[in-house]
């Protein structure tokens, strides 16, 4: 399963590497107020992809903290009040 996975791997990579090599020619990339960059096409698309990564986290992390904060709080509630045993059966 592992040389599988590997396999799979090298793959996309050979795939994203063959993609970055066809389309490495100058794009400009025009901003308001006349500012302008000129970069490789391939770089641009891996800047805006990491930026819309880091932008996904970033919009994650304050649901993920009250997540683990509710859980701890949570926790240390199981921990303060034991539970009654069970009513005896009749």
């Amino acid at each position: 399963m592992r040389i599988v996975t590997w396999g799979i791997w090298l793959v996309v990579f050979l795939l994203l590497a063959a993609f970055a090599a066809r389309n490495a020619q100058q794009v400009e990339l025009r901003f308001f107020f006349d500012g302008m960059l000129s970069a490789p096409l391939v770089v641009l698309l891996l800047a805006f992809f990491a930026a819309g990564a880091l932008f996904g986290v970033l919009a994650l992390v304050g649901t993920l903290l009250r997540q683990r904060r509710e859980i701890s709080n949570l926790k240390k509630q199981s921990v303060a009040a034991p539970v009654p045993p069970p009513p005896p059966p009749f």
